[in-house]
């Protein structure tokens, strides 16, 4: 095993609810733990995707006590104790912290790659190729690494990033260089406009979400920019392996305010590079991004498995239903039609970014608890 692989680690998030799939995705299944397409969950195809670069006992997953117990299930030969189990949902900040102090107890000459477990990857191969890409520009133990993704389209779900142009040459090794870019600046989700601008520029990238460090980096940052957070990094290190572990993760938790990772350190550090992904990427947080999947992608036509469903001069329309239940669509188009025992959502294509607020409503509602 050489140095890359003996100290590489991954850290799975995967503690989110995923609203945005409602009525799929709920609060005791979250759709990263749902098998939407048919073709296994989305946990599932994410840590086999590690599992060509990760050796599989570094592989660590923080979900939620209910994602824990469905790992158990879905990935019966997964270490369950690399399985961490949030006490609340704190955003991506937290949750970084919190792993990154299991893996520096076990070993502090690490180098961590952090992915969501929720997206969508097409070309396995070249993915592999970026991350080893990054690992290498991690050990040097200069900068934090993302990954982003060239938009083809104006989205306004994802989050971008601004980069230098022309990008720079760094040798990994003899005879081996990598184009990387310098971060200028992060952007969150924008408006229509906003997104067609970044698109034109030719200099906004979509933020993956994938990121990957060395420790001793991610940590010299978290103390920078977030020292309150570094502080509890290190009380719960401490604490790992003793009886007072639960104790102080929960501790942690009950105090820690929600912060995104990007909100928190990357949008403040001058020493954030990017590798751009070339792999097939997508994050799938809505029915929208679904269909595109469908349409774009490998992945099968959720339609096309539907039992009893009868289309009639239909387009451009996805449709998913487990029941019996004979259902015809006439002359529809650009529309979501998702069916579970308890809830139908019916929406039209490129607006089911509002199936969120659809889901906060329901929350603020007497009696509604139950279909969340």
């Amino acid at each position: 095993m050489d140095e890359a692989v003996q100290h590489l680690y991954a850290i799975i998030m995967a503690g989110g609810q995923g609203s945005g799939l409602w009525p799929l995705s709920r609060r005791n299944m979250p759709r990263q733990f749902v098998d939407i397409f048919g073709i296994g969950t989305m946990i599932e195809r994410t840590v086999q995707r590690l599992s060509g670069i990760v050796p599989p006992d570094h592989i660590y997953i923080v979900t939620s006590s209910r994602g824990q117990a469905l790992v158990s299930t879905l990935l019966p030969g997964f270490p369950m104790s690399n399985v961490l189990a949030e006490p609340l949902g704190r955003k991506t900040a937290p949750c970084i912290a919190l792993a990154t102090a299991f893996v520096k107890k076990r070993d502090p000459d690490a180098v961590t790659l952090v992915v969501p477990s929720d997206h969508l990857v097409e070309d396995n191969a070249t993915f592999e190729k970026t991350i080893r890409e990054g690992v290498q520009l991690a050990l040097q133990k200069k900068e934090l690494v993302t990954i982003g993704i060239r938009p083809d389209r104006p989205e306004t779900t994802y989050g971008y990033m601004q980069v230098d142009i022309p990008a720079s040459q760094r040798s990994l090794s003899p005879g081996q260089t990598t184009t990387l870019h310098h971060v200028r600046a992060f952007a969150e989700k924008p408006d229509s406009r906003t997104a067609q601008e970044f698109v034109d520029s030719g200099d906004f990238f979509w933020n993956s979400g994938i990121f990957i460090w060395h420790i001793d980096v991610i940590c010299r940052e978290l103390e920078h920019w977030m020292p309150d957070l570094y502080r509890d990094l290190l009380y719960m290190y401490e604490a790992i392996g003793s009886s007072k572990e639960q104790e102080v993760i929960e501790d942690v938790y009950s105090w820690q305010h929600p912060v995104a990772i990007d909100c928190g350190v990357m949008e403040k550090s001058e020493s954030v590079v990017m590798l751009e992904g070339q792999f097939g990427w997508m994050d799938l947080g809505n029915w929208d991004d679904m269909l595109s999947a469908q349409q774009v992608s490998s992945i099968p036509d959720a339609s096309g498995r539907v039992q009893n469903l009868i289309e009639v001069d239909t387009v451009n329309t996805i449709v998913h239903k487990p029941s019996s239940k004979a259902v015809c669509l006439v002359g529809v188009t650009d529309l979501i039609v998702v069916e579970t025992d308890d809830a139908l959502l019916i929406c039209r294509k490129g607006d089911s970014r509002g199936v969120r607020k659809a889901v906060d409503i329901m929350r603020r509602n007497d009696g509604m608890e139950g279909y969340l």
